[in-house]
C-alpha cells in the first residue's frame, strides 16, 4: 500500500467555495478511482487548514487518481487553497517520481518518510 498525507491552507474568506470544490474532488474520486483504498479529508476547527489522508494499492494508483481529479484539483488551488505539501510514506514509483518532476517549481513540497522495519532490534529496554 502507498500512503500519502496532503496538507493545504484555505484562503481567507474562501471556506464555502473550498468545501464545495473539495466535495467535487471527493465525488470524482468515489466515482472514478478503482485503486484508492482511503481518501479522507479533515478540516481544522477554525476552517483555515485541511489535511487529506490517502492510501492507494500502489504508487502508480496515485497517478491515475491525479488524472481523474486534475481539473477539479486545479480549480481548488486556483481559487480556494494555497501552501500544498505532500508527505509520501514510501518511495514513489519511477512513474510517480517523473510525474512529480513535471510539476511547476514550488507548486508542491514533497516530504518522504520510510517505515521502520517490523523486525527492528531493540537496542536498550526503557521503562515507561
Amino acid at each position: 500500500m502507498f500512503e500519502v498525507t496532503a496538507r493545504l491552507k484555505v484562503r481567507e474568506g474562501r471556506l464555502d467555495g473550498f468545501k464545495r470544490q473539495a466535495a467535487e474532488i471527493m465525488r470524482l474520486t468515489s466515482e472514478l478511482d478503482t485503486k484508492t483504498v482511503r481518501y479522507d479529508w479533515f478540516l481544522s476547527e477554525d476552517g483555515t487548514e485541511c489535511e487529506v489522508r490517502e492510501a492507494y494499492v500502489d504508487a502508480d494508483a496515485l497517478i491515475a487518481h491525479s488524472q481523474h481529479i486534475g481539473e477539479a484539483r486545479n480549480a481548488l488551488f486556483r481559487d480556494f487553497a494555497d501552501d500544498h505539501t505532500i508527505t509520501f510514506y514510501a518511495e514513489p514509483s519511477p512513474a510517480l517520481a517523473k510525474a512529480m518532476e513535471a510539476m511547476p517549481p514550488g507548486a508542491v513540497t514533497v516530504k518522504r518518510f520510510t517505515a521502520f522495519p517490523q523486525d527492528a532490534a531493540v537496542a536498550e529496554e526503557v521503562s515507561a
